[in-house]
């Protein structure tokens, strides 16, 4: 990856790894319903687990923390 290019946010990604690097992503994830970021599951948890389990709709939770990495 080239210097300023950003990463951006994946389904595979952990969601404590997003959260860390996003602090913003908290919001976004508590917006889609999945407030427990905290709990242990969030630690080794990838987005697509996590949305799995919550019945979130991926594809836009995805698109919504995007919209975080570039504003950030």
């Amino acid at each position: 990856m080239k210097e300023g290019e950003i990463k951006m946010i994946t389904k595979e990604m952990g969601i404590i790894e997003v959260v860390e690097k996003y602090p913003a992503a908290a919001g976004v994830f508590a917006a889609f319903g999945m407030g427990c970021l905290g709990c242990a599951a969030a630690h080794f948890e990838t987005i697509e687990q996590g949305a799995n389990a919550h019945g979130m709709d991926i594809p836009s939770l995805i698109e919504a923390l995007n919209k975080v990495v570039v504003q950030a």
